[in-house]
């Protein structure tokens, strides 16, 4: 065989190696598809929790002052009292309100005696007046039977007498009036007197325990008025059962704050655990702090409780039992007007809207957009689009009790 035909023999050879060989290399690999991780929709009982530090104060405190100015005869109460409503704290003394006392007392009498005296002088001109109409009457009738037998100047006088006895009547009653005028003053001004004396008697408001004490014996102590700067208090008292806790609600929590809700305080010092409930707020955001204050008072019948105390309160703001929730990480625009969700079914994402109730630190409340069963994607959306093929892969998460 000639090389011009060995060449030819070999070509086809040669071209059929080459179909083997390009049929044995491999096919460019398909598009990944990505793997996301998702939660199930389910439901769980969700509970809207706030924990503040609080000082537990006393529901009311004031210093105890003197209405009078006055020496102190003797005090009856020291620091850590616990003293009753009316009970007294302190005596005064005041020796010139004693005679104020007495001088009223006697203005009194003098008074009542004015009064007497002036009804006593109506007696009298009542008498007088009723011998005079009967005279009068008595000339006036004779004068009318028989013409010319009584003089007319008699009948006169008998008239001005009748006149002059009803009128010395109505002085008398006027000075009468004006006895009892001056009796009444008398008598409020008794009456002034001895409040002003029972004023030297310094009681207590209301019950609690005495926190300071100012006062000794002997002491000097100057009328508590506007005017008298230099007034010093008696003692201090404070009111400890029930006590108050003043907590500052961030205002993302101020339209959940209502009287009567429950609350858990924990005083850690005591290692107890107390219930009290909200009682009272501000209504008002501070400007500085953008906090409301809102009271709850605690019981506190055996005083085991100090006012200065630290505790930390739960609050339960909203609780909602048996509502379908997600993870919060599975809602987009959270807060946001356009709330949305990723949602896998079928392998497909498809984009949500949802709309939103209440949220806790871990899980939100869905109102409507998803249904029970459904898988989200939870974690970063980045990259996802809607309608794009994914491979879902459980997070973990689970619908309880948060």
């Amino acid at each position: 065989m000639t090389p011009t035909l060995r060449s030819y023999a070999i070509l086809p050879l040669l071209a059929a190696a080459v179909t083997l060989t390009s049929c044995r290399q491999p096919l460019p690999p398909a598009a990944a598809v990505p793997v996301v991780p998702v939660a199930t929709v389910g439901l769980a009982t969700l509970s809207n929790d706030l924990s503040v530090t609080a000082e537990f104060r006393p529901y009311q405190a004031v210093d105890v002052m003197s209405k009078v100015a006055g020496y102190v005869r003797n005090i009856n109460v020291d620091i850590g009292d616990q003293v009753r409503s009316g009970q007294v704290l302190a005596t005064l003394e005041v020796p010139e309100m004693q005679s104020d006392v007495s001088r009223a007392k006697a203005g009194v009498a003098a008074a009542e005696a004015n009064v007497a005296t002036a009804q006593t002088a109506i007696d009298r001109a009542q008498a007088q007046t009723n011998i005079a109409a009967l005279s009068y009457q008595r000339i006036q009738a004779v004068a009318m039977k028989d013409k010319g037998l009584v003089p007319r100047q008699e009948v006169d006088v008998a008239q001005s007498r009748q006149l002059e006895a009803a009128a010395q009547l109505a002085s008398a009653q006027s000075t009468l009036q004006a006895a009892q005028q001056s009796g009444l003053q008398a008598q409020q001004e008794y009456a002034r007197t001895q409040q002003m004396f029972e004023y030297t008697i310094i009681r207590a408001p209301f019950a609690g325990v005495i926190t300071k004490r100012y006062a000794n014996t002997g002491a000097m102590i100057q009328a508590g008025t506007a005017s008298q700067s230099q007034a010093m208090p008696v003692v201090t008292l404070a009111q400890d059962s029930p006590l108050r806790l003043i907590l500052p609600v961030p205002v993302t929590d101020v339209a959940l704050i209502r009287d009567g809700q429950m609350a858990d305080v924990v005083v850690a010092s005591l290692h107890r655990t107390l219930h009290g409930t909200v009682t009272r707020s501000a209504d008002a955001i501070s400007t500085s702090t953008r906090t409301m204050d809102t009271e709850i008072d605690v019981p506190n019948v055996d005083g085991s409780l100090i006012p200065g105390m630290y505790a930390e309160v739960h609050l339960h703001l909203a609780a909602r039992p048996d509502v379908l929730s997600v993870p919060l990480d599975a809602i987009d625009g959270l807060g946001t007007s356009v709330e949305q969700a990723y949602v896998v079914r079928d392998g497909i994402v498809h984009l949500v809207t949802v709309t939103t109730g209440l949220q806790t630190p871990s899980r939100i409340e869905v109102l409507s957009g998803l249904r029970a069963g459904d898988e989200v994607i939870v974690g970063r959306h980045t990259g996802l689009f809607d309608g794009e093929k994914v491979q879902p892969q459980p997070a973990g998460y689970e619908a309880n009790h948060t």
